[in-house]
């Protein structure tokens, strides 16, 4: 081989060394700091988190003279169906001349209408959330002295509300002041209702829960309002048993039974002065308590109406 191509080889492998070393060294950490740059910059892209929603209490009659706003409303936990206490001074001083407005106005009534999400978890007796926290309400305004007979309720989806970081809801609530209708023919289409299809609850042996279904939801708020608007209506609560062991024993299981469920009723809102819990153990079968499928259906517990 002579010495000219020698040079020219050790030239040319100078550089393809030299062309290697400058990628390992140079360009690619630049390009590592590129990526880490870009990587970074990825990382710091922050995740917009809504809003907590904040609906003030408000009432207005649009036919009238009342308009009432404060920044403070009533508060609910997600998925909860009773308000958080301590209500504050300021939304109770509101409270206080919307009762002396519908007292001192005649043919009014007022809208309490109750949101809820539809992720959230449905735990009460009424068919949805916005229905329980309405109910819920109510009853602290009539606690303030504003007739329930005064007081309608109602339930509205609203999936746009954001709880707050303590997965609170902060006033999923609205209010109106309307002109009174006359209910009278839909209380009495209601209470036969009511009296011809009861809700009936079976229970197992140790159940300690009691589960609705939606129709059975229905019912019990139409009971509710029931009670509400019809002077001396009340909820009765039956409990019967099969024939099995002692006749003096299953009057006291069928008492038991109807004590259970009427404090599931006081749990979800209805008064228990309403509420009246007897027994009739044995003594009323509706199934033949020679097979096992008719003992399981007179071991029962009925709630109407009177």
């Amino acid at each position: 081989m002579s010495k000219k191509l020698l040079y020219l080889l050790g030239i040319i492998g100078t550089i393809l060394l030299g062309t290697y070393f400058y990628w390992k060294f140079c360009c690619n950490p630049c390009c590592e700091v590129g990526a880490c740059k870009q990587k970074k910059k990825v990382e710091n892209v922050s995740t917009i988190i809504p809003a907590t929603t904040f609906l003030p209490f408000q009432v207005k009659d649009v036919n009238g003279n009342l308009s009432l706003s404060v920044e403070d409303n009533f508060n609910f936990k997600q998925s909860g169906l009773n308000y958080l206490q301590p209500v504050s001074t300021n939304l109770d001083h509101e409270i206080e001349k919307l009762k002396e407005y519908l007292t001192s106005q005649e043919g009014k009534t007022l809208s309490v209408t109750g949101f809820y999400q539809s992720d959230e978890t449905n735990n009460s007796a009424f068919p949805n959330l916005g229905l329980a926290r309405a109910n819920s309400i109510k009853n602290y305004l009539k606690d303030k002295g504003i007739s329930s007979k005064l007081i309608d309720t109602y339930s509205q989806l609203n999936d746009e509300m954001v709880a707050d970081s303590l997965n609170v809801f902060h006033g999923p609530l609205s209010f109106e002041v309307l002109a009174s209708v006359d209910n009278s023919e839909k209380l009495k289409l209601t209470a036969n209702e009511i009296k011809e299809n009861p809700v009936v609850l079976y229970f197992k042996t140790g159940q300690a829960n009691i589960n609705l279904t939606p129709e059975q939801r229905s019912k019990i708020a139409d009971i509710s309002m029931y009670l509400d608007k019809v002077e001396g209506a009340m909820c009765l609560v039956t409990g019967h048993t099969d024939k099995t062991g002692d006749a003096t024993h299953n009057i006291l299981l069928g008492q038991n039974r109807a004590d259970f469920a009427k404090q599931y009723l006081i749990t979800n809102g209805i008064s228990g002065d309403k509420i009246i819990a007897t027994s009739k153990g044995q003594t009323e079968p509706i199934a033949d308590n020679g097979t096992e499928e008719g003992r399981a259906k007179n071991r029962r517990t009925v709630i109407t109406i009177n």
